[in-house]
């Protein structure tokens, strides 16, 4: 591309990219505060190691019901109100699951949130993929991953300063949880509908309107175009095509890497810091210190990634993250067989949380998002997101009761092992995608 002026308005892009990866923020959240809010919860409700893994785990299975409402709602409704949707459940079950007085109630509010984030971790990808031009497209799904990151890193730090304000600390850690979804819901309200949805919904003029907010005329018809042409001869497709012999490289390559994003075992060190430190010694403070430690490592590195996301390539950073965290691992597993100083422990899990905030963390989603076909990408991104919860609740549920079996160092060797297997599986199978527009890697991924 030239010097002169860009054919799209960047300001406008990234300013609702933000506020639809707002959603992130919320997955961010719920995802840390689990963390800080554990070593209240075991004397609150009296956990075993199931009941801690079902308890974290709970958000996961929410998740994934999430999902499989967020794809009906948004082929039919569109993008925007599966959003706001989305966000008033967050809403409300934040403050429900700072209420709660008993177990049950507790995990089931836990579940319902999960719609929510469930919901958002959809939505929020896909409909920044379909607003923006081809060579900024991985760095603004990336901001997803940003604002994810963000919500972990200030849930992190607000846990750490609500610590210490007695048993109850952990009502407040939830329920904070309302501000940004309600934050959330109304940054939705301003965004425009996606115009691929517009497109398929008939509403050209209306589609046409977003895309002139977007870009230069050329840019409008140009995406115009490339959109009809990836939407002819379709008919309402069912939910099978998804599993048609066609799209099954590219739907067995989405699952794979949701998987792996999950087993590769990075969720364990964000949602049991405290187990992991306290095996080691460190108090309850020093543990949640580590969770802001562990936040602010992995806010720099995933704006690293952003940056490097469009330039280096999706490839070259899956491989270097799964080499790198199987070797990281075997390290720490080590370190924490032999009881080695928690400051020590410390730096390997920095390492490890630095190696998947540059790789594997943003660059799944930015290849779920981009990899299938149009006509069943809200089907097909569907089943890889249901891939990747169910193996995040496998992951959390398991952590617990594997760690009391085999050491708290035992799971990390299991962990090496699968990223290692990751590694294999990119090599082999995952191709590039940069630079390539929605409709061009439709062509290259599924025709040849």
């Amino acid at each position: 591309m030239s010097h002169q002026k860009k054919p799209y308005n960047s300001v406008y892009i990234i300013g609702i990219s933000f506020i639809s990866a707002l959603g992130g923020y919320l997955f961010g959240f719920d995802f840390a505060v689990i963390s800080g809010a554990l070593p209240f919860l075991r004397q609150e409700f009296l956990l075993d190691p199931v009941w801690e893994g079902f308890l974290t785990g709970s958000l996961a299975l929410g998740c994934i019901v999430g999902c499989l409402i967020a794809g009906r709602i948004a082929e039919k409704y569109g993008r925007r109100p599966g959003l706001m949707l989305a966000a008033l459940i967050f809403a409300v079950s934040s403050v429900a699951i700072a209420l709660s007085t008993g177990l049950t109630f507790f995990v089931t509010m836990r579940f319902a949130a999960g719609i929510g984030v469930g919901m958002a971790s959809m939505l929020c990808p896909m409909y920044i993929a379909e607003v923006s031009p081809a060579e900024v497209r991985g760095r603004n799904v990336s901001i997803n991953q940003l604002t994810v990151v963000l919500g972990i890193l200030v849930t992190n730090l607000i846990n750490y300063f609500l610590a210490d304000t007695g048993p109850d600390a952990w009502r407040w850690m939830f329920g904070l949880g309302t501000v940004p979804s309600v934050i959330f819901l109304i940054g939705v309200t301003w965004l425009p509908e996606s115009p691929r949805w517009l497109m398929k919904a008939g509403r050209h003029e209306q589609a046409k309107a977003v895309l002139r907010k977007i870009g230069s005329p050329e840019f409008v018809s140009n995406t115009v175009t490339a959109i009809e042409k990836s939407l002819t001869g379709e008919k309402k497709l069912p939910f099978r095509a998804v599993f048609e012999k066609s799209v099954r490289p590219a739907l067995l390559i989405g699952i794979v890497l949701a998987v792996f994003q999950q087993l590769c075992g990075i969720n364990v060190v964000f949602n049991y810091t405290s187990t992991i430190f306290e095996s080691v010694g460190s108090s309850l403070d020093q543990q949640l210190f580590e969770t802001v430690s562990i936040g602010i490592v992995n806010l720099v590195f995933t704006i690293i990634a952003m940056s490097q996301v469009d330039k280096l390539g999706r490839r070259p950073l899956m491989l270097i993250g799964s080499l790198g965290l199987s070797v990281l691992y075997i390290v720490l597993a080590f370190l924490l067989q032999i009881q080695a100083a928690p400051g020590l422990v410390s730096i390997f899990v920095l390492l490890a949380i630095s190696t998947y905030a540059m790789s594997l963390a943003p660059v799944t989603w930015v290849l779920i998002s981009e990899i299938f076909p149009n006509k069943i990408r809200g089907s097909a991104s569907m089943v890889a997101l249901i891939s990747l919860w169910s193996a995040y609740f496998i992951l959390v549920f398991t952590f617990p009761i594997l760690a009391k079996k085999l050491g708290t160092y035992g799971p990390f060797y299991l962990y090496a092992a699968i990223c290692f297997l990751g590694f294999l599986f990119i090599k082999t199978r995952v191709k590039e995608t940069k630079g390539q527009t929605l409709e061009e890697l439709e062509d290259n991924l599924i025709r040849h």
